[in-house]
């Protein structure tokens, strides 16, 4: 089984100091792009990042302080890495709720204007737990008979997701081999910013899913409450989804004014 693809998609994995996605880094990233071809362009980037990596994170991991000392910062390797992807759909293993998010995250703090509007991403482990309910190690056990034996090595789980979709495509016939298909089956609910904090209602609107506000349009609580527009913009939220509310904000404005 070959994807069928008409541009090309990038798997990608990430190792980093932690989950916070507004707040940690990126300590490796491996790319590993396809193309519709059939060609494979892959690479690896140990980075600096720029903090502390916690010693319960290098226990998952095994990257060091010292094993990145003296290796680039993200913003020193941003534009090659922006240039792999910027063609190309995204696809990973909890891509859509970590990898992702926190990607898109060090790119704008960069100057990056990383945005998802013409690319799709496919989650394999979505697609994965509504099939099988598995883990990554798993998954490439019960797909491709194979042992995970380099778990959490960027490379290594960049390669065993690419081999894994490949075996979910055989398996499930009802799998369509078409990356927007796969993109739709695998995301979980429809966010319009990475993080989920800003979701789509049935009518299309984008409304909040988080706190006091949970359910309301995002234009409606913005004109009735604008303070809400500043405290977001100044909290500890993702860059993205202050880049996102900034957008919705601006096109009500742009409604008005026309």
């Amino acid at each position: 089984m070959e994807l069928k693809l008409t541009r090309p998609i990038c798997f990608f994995d990430l190792e980093t100091t932690g989950t916070n996605v507004a707040k940690d880094r990126i300590v490796e990233i491996a790319i590993l792009k396809v193309f519709p071809n059939g060609n494979k362009e892959s690479k690896t980037w140990l980075v600096n990042p720029e903090m502390t990596i916690p010693d319960e994170v290098i226990a998952i991991h095994g990257i060091s302080n010292e094993k990145v000392a003296n290796e680039p910062t993200f913003k020193e390797l941003s534009k090659e890495i922006y240039k792999m992807i910027k063609d190309a759909d995204l696809g990973g293993f909890n891509s859509d709720r970590f990898d992702i998010p926190l990607l898109a995250e060090e790119l704008l703090r960069v100057g990056i204007d990383f945005d998802m509007k013409n690319t799709v991403s496919v989650d394999v482990q979505t697609i994965f737990h509504k099939m099988e309910k598995r883990t990554l190690e798993a998954a490439y056990k019960f797909y491709c008979d194979k042992d995970l034996t380099d778990a959490h090595s960027a490379a290594a789980d960049t390669n065993a997701t690419y081999e894994v979709l490949l075996s979910q495509l055989d398996r499930y016939p009802e799998l369509e081999n078409n990356i927007k298909k796969l993109s739709e089956f695998s995301r979980r609910k429809q966010s319009v910013d990475f993080a989920g904090f800003i979701a789509m209602d049935e009518d299309g609107e984008e409304i909040f899913s988080f706190g006091k506000h949970k359910g309301k349009k995002v234009h409606d609580v913005l004109e009735k409450e604008p303070g809400y527009f500043g405290w977001m913009l100044n909290a500890d939220f993702p860059l993205y989804t202050k880049k996102i509310l900034t957008q919705i904000k601006l096109s009500k404005l742009n409604t008005k004014l026309g």
